[in-house]
């Protein structure tokens, strides 16, 4: 009895983990054929990088997932591995060691797993599949607009017809920051209360940290903008500081080139936006759609980040989390087509070689075909009529 309920045990999965097999995962394989094939037509080359990167990849001082949230391990030599939370870093390595005297900009595409230990209580998947490209070496606001037309342009290849992408800049909030004077650490935290939306913990912090009223309201007051590109004239001409005004014409400039794409009226404009990623310094971007209560996508601009892998270039790119992505999916009953099923041909040892021939045929005319033996049906099933 033991040795049962010991077996019953393994067929379970971890925590956060889970299988994909059988007709999902073909229609998983269908959705990122189909945004893989969009990224290529923009000039996007796939890339692999490894499961798992020395920790200092992912440290704090880089910006990226929170050292509690990382699976961490030690290899035989005593280094401290991490496997990847997202794939940013790594592209980003990736870039400097290999492209380190290239001039002209790198595509990168990539699908692959991430792995986040979160708590068990938030409900969330600590393995995730993710796709996404970046855009290395183009620090333009034209390289920005093609980076989310194409984001909205995998959505709609993926089948989604109604999405929205919100747009922000990191640096308008950080202009607002800079000229208020609060330190690095009080703009840490007040980014992270108001990027959860928690607008009661942010006014507290502002007020403890001796904030004046005018700069506090000043800061708060970002996350009631919300609107379309005519809405950032209203926003230029009460920002006080020439960071967040730049943010603005960097914003109002992408959203032209945008409507070049004809991809507009999929975009949104929202300078709350902020990230718990450090390394964004620029436009940041997130997609949402009915259905669902995560992000779709989100992406950014990160132009700080390939110095720490000793490569001085601009960059920016987008991910799409793919179990996220076809929960929308299904939520919105949108069918995905998928490849016909295999014919069934079944066989005796009498009938083998022109079943055999026939199989063939079908494998020759690109049709999948599935051999079976006739006595294996006999058994389960009593015989076939």
């Amino acid at each position: 009895m033991k040795s049962k309920n010991k077996g019953q045990a393994l067929l379970h999965t971890p925590e956060g983990v889970r299988d994909i097999y059988g007709a999902e995962l073909s229609r998983r394989k269908t959705v990122t054929d189909g945004i893989r094939e969009k990224m290529h037509l923009y000039g996007y080359k796939d890339i692999r990088t490894p499961s798992f990167e020395y920790f200092d990849v992912f440290s704090n001082e880089i910006g990226t997932t929170p050292s509690r949230e990382l699976y961490k391990f030690f290899d035989k030599e005593g280094n401290t591995l991490a496997l990847r939370p997202d794939f940013t870093p790594s592209a980003a390595r990736c870039a400097a060691k290999y492209y380190m005297d290239e001039s002209e900009p790198i595509r990168f595409c990539y699908e692959g797993s991430t792995f986040v230990n979160t708590s068990n209580l938030q409900g969330k998947l600590k393995e995730q599949e993710q796709m996404g490209v970046e855009l290395i070496g183009d620090g333009s606001a034209r390289a920005d607009a093609e980076t989310i037309a194409l984001l909205a342009k995998s959505l709609l290849g993926a089948g989604l017809s109604e999405f929205q992408i919100s747009v922000g800049n990191a640096d308008y909030f950080r202009g607002i920051c800079d000229a208020a004077g609060i330190d690095k650490d009080t703009e840490g935290a007040l980014r992270e209360q108001i990027s959860g939306k928690n607008f009661f913990a942010a006014e507290k912090l502002l007020t403890d940290a001796d904030v004046s009223l005018e700069d506090r309201n000043r800061l708060l007051s970002v996350t009631d903008f919300i609107g379309s590109g005519e809405a950032l004239d209203d926003a230029e001409k009460k920002a006080d500081n020439e960071r967040s005004i730049e943010a603005l014409k960097r914003l109002r400039e992408v959203y032209g080139f945008l409507a070049d794409y004809g991809v507009d009226r999929y975009v949104s404009f929202d300078l709350s936006m902020l990230s718990k990623y450090n390394y964004y310094t620029g436009i940041i971007f997130r997609g949402f759609t009915y259905g669902v209560g995560e992000v779709i996508a989100s992406g950014g601009r990160y132009d700080t980040l390939l110095s720490h892998f000793g490569k001085n270039s601009p960059a920016v790119g987008f991910m799409i989390p793919i179990d996220t992505l076809m929960e929308a999916l299904r939520q919105q009953n949108i069918v995905v087509k998928t490849p016909e099923e295999p014919e069934k041909i079944y066989y005796n040892d009498a009938n083998y070689g022109s079943q055999l021939k026939k199989a063939e045929d079908l494998r020759r005319q690109g049709r999948a075909a599935e051999l079976i033996p006739d006595s294996l049906i006999s058994a389960k099933e009593g015989g076939r009529v």
